[in-house]
Order: structure tokens, then C-alpha cells, then sequence
């Protein structure tokens, strides 16, 4: 199935329900992979491996104070 996904103002797009109900989450996983965006349902696995680039910013999302990417990921598991 395809779908055209159009980005906000703010650049985000909206994952159509259908797709959400399949998998059952609100935390996926977007990859860059030739050219193309790939986008996945997170795994813990997903956290144990990969290069992870920080897309947080500090002044925008947690009043100027930054989190640590250890701590980051160990929060986001406590949520799966």
C-alpha cells in the first residue's frame, strides 16, 4: 500500500492509522538508506546497536539542560 504524506510546517508528517493500529506503537525508527527514508517499528534490539545521531535540542526540548544519550536510551527502553 502507498500513501502520499504531506510534512508540516513544522516538517512532520502524519503516519496514517492503519499503519499505526498494524503495529501497535508510537515509537518507530527512521533510517536513511540510499537515498530513500526508511521507517520501522522500534525494537530494544534497535538500542543496543547502530550509530545514533542526537536530534534533541536542549534549549527547544528540556530548558536548556541536556540529557545524556545512556540515560536517553535507558528511559525509552522503561517505555517498551
Amino acid at each position: 500500500m502507498t500513501h502520499i504524506l504531506k510534512a508540516t510546517s513544522k516538517g512532520q508528517i502524519t503516519i496514517p492509522s492503519k499503519w499505526r493500529k498494524t503495529f501497535k506503537t508510537n515509537k518507530y525508527l527512521a533510517k536513511e538508506k540510499g537515498g530513500l527514508l526508511e521507517i520501522t517499528q522500534l525494537q530494544e534490539d534497535d538500542l543496543e546497536t547502530g550509530s545514533w545521531e542526537t536530534i534533541f535540542d536542549a534549549k527547544r526540548d528540556n530548558k536548556g539542560k541536556g540529557v545524556p544519550i545512556e540515560k536517553f536510551i535507558a528511559a525509552l527502553k522503561r517505555t517498551l
